[in-house]
């Protein structure tokens, strides 16, 4: 699996992304095959990361003046 962040560019009246060539040979990915592809921009928010983020903030709200006091030291 091939996981990294990539500019979209322009290619023609489309866009595109590419794959490193070091990449394709480590997968041993040739022109033609078919690859699976998800898009996901990096400011979009997963529904499960939205618990994370509501738990961590009643986290930081329970325990506002412990965290001010650590930071002080």
């Amino acid at each position: 699996m091939i996981q990294s962040t990539q500019k979209i560019i322009k290619i023609g009246t489309s866009g595109g992304v590419t794959i490193p060539a070091k990449e394709l040979k480590r997968q041993n990915i040739h022109f033609g095959d078919e690859v699976e592809v998800i898009v996901r921009p990096l400011n979009s928010i997963n529904p499960n990361d939205q618990d994370v983020i509501d738990a961590a903030k009643g986290i930081l709200d329970k325990y506002r003046s412990d965290f001010a006091n650590l930071s002080k030291r």
